[in-house]
């Protein structure tokens, strides 16, 4: 048998799919509705004396534009865009504090930009519109190639003055695409911009993991042809063989602090969940069953694992100590569920559940096994991933293609597509920067 076939026969618990969405505006924490914080984000005004090109007033926009798109992406704010029929209605050329206010704006951001040498200076300002009075401001300067760094730079900083949280847009989010005959692993600014191919194996790479300590992405290849477990960093690109077992080595998942791999090994003829050292070497086998064991994944806090099991005669969802102790099952809400991701919070999982629709959809339940709730409803989704800051979800779906990668907040809302090449799958977020 094709070798390749034979480890998706073996493993169909690793990525099946998910996806359905509630478009509600408001998240929860608890039993308390969170709703987002309207932002205005105004156009960016040169404030300097001499003469500006072209290319000048065009990097002012496409720094403006950053900010803003960060603004409207970040779960805990509503972007409020200028509105042009208000504003010609009243004759304005352009908008005040109040007149942000009356758009619904609770907070507004200012941008100003000097260009200083063959660089860009920018000063931004955040205004609380309802009071109308400044909070906080700040100085930026950069090489006017680093524009795009610069509008996550300060986006950031914004998301610092008004949660207290550091943001997420500096980050960074590893795929593979299919290239040919082979799949590789990419990675890419969290937006989808700026990608940069990391394999040119010409051979089958799955299940990128980024390391949360380090600069390198764990993931199964068929370099070998058996599949083994790999790692390319991300500066070099080189690739190191991490491990490799009879039968398979498959879906790698670093935990929270760095130094250990639970993966799946069916080197005793069954697919099991394994924990490993970060060089590869076994520490311990979790899972001891005659059905597959598959898709593990970390508790925030490192002191359990979650993963997935036809144990039951369907796939479904257990949680186990990290040593392997205390098992049992999570998930009765439906006959297929698979895949699952801890959130950042430890407090719920994502995953993939097939609906009474008959299709494969993004699902949440509560770490108790309550709150059961669907997330999406287009297409055939999978991969599902949380970003670092346990706001948002990335995942892979076949809504407009053969497969891309899409975000949405953690209630399913504000879906995005930032991948367009349709042959895009198993994403993985990268942590913070």
């Amino acid at each position: 048998m094709n070798k390749y076939l034979v480890v998706f026969l073996l493993l169909p618990l690793i990525a099946i799919a998910q996806d359905r969405a509630d478009y509600e505006l408001g998240w929860t924490v608890g039993n308390i509705e969170v709703e987002p914080t309207p932002v205005g984000v105004d156009e960016m005004k040169y404030i300097g004396n001499q003469y500006i090109t072209r290319d000048d007033s065009t990097l002012m926009n496409y720094v403006t534009r950053i900010v803003q798109n960060d603004i409207d992406f970040h779960a805990d704010f509503q972007f409020v865009g200028i509105d042009s029929f208000y504003m010609k209605m009243y004759e304005m050329k352009e908008l005040d504090i109040l007149g942000w206010q009356r758009l619904g704006a609770d907070y507004l951001v200012k941008l100003e930009a000097e260009f200083p040498a063959n660089k860009i200076r920018v000063r931004w300002k955040l205004y609380d519109a309802i009071r109308q009075q400044m909070i906080t401001k700040d100085v930026l300067v950069r090489k006017k190639s680093n524009w795009r760094v610069l509008g996550h730079e300060i986006a950031n900083q914004i998301v610092k003055s008004l949660t207290g949280e550091d943001g997420i847009f500096l980050t960074k989010i590893v795929y593979v695409k299919k290239i040919g005959d082979g799949k590789e692993i990419f990675i890419a600014d969290y937006d989808g911009a700026s990608e940069i191919q990391l394999t040119n194996t010409g051979v089958l790479n799955l299940s990128p993991c980024y390391s949360p300590t380090s600069n390198e992405v764990f993931f199964t290849s068929f370099l070998e042809d058996d599949p083994k477990l790999f790692k390319v960093n991300v500066n070099s690109k080189k690739m190191t063989k991490v491990a490799e077992f009879k039968g398979i080595v498959a879906a790698p998942s670093i935990s929270p602090d760095g130094d250990k791999i639970a993966c799946v090994l069916s080197k005793d003829g069954n697919s099991e969940i394994y924990v490993l050292d970060i060089k590869g070497n076994i520490i311990k086998r979790l899972t001891k069953h005659r059905s597959i064991d598959s898709a593990p994944t970390w508790s925030p806090d490192g002191q359990m694992i979650a993963f997935s099991s036809d144990r039951s005669g369907s796939p479904q969802l257990y949680i186990m100590d990290s040593d392997g102790l205390n098992l049992h099952r999570l998930t009765y809400q439906s006959r297929y569920n698979d895949s699952p991701i801890w959130s950042a919070r430890g407090d719920r999982i994502t995953f993939v559940s097939r609906t009474k629709a008959g299709r494969f959809d993004l699902a949440s339940i509560d770490t108790s096994g309550t709150q059961y709730k669907v997330l999406t409803e287009v297409g055939m989704n999978e991969n599902p991933h949380f970003s670092p800051d346990g706001k948002h979800i990335i995942f892979s779906s076949t809504r407009l293609s053969s497969g891309d990668i899409y975000t949405m907040d953690i209630t399913g809302r504000n879906q995005r597509r930032i991948t367009r090449n349709g042959k895009t799958t198993n994403p993985n977020w990268g942590p913070m920067k």
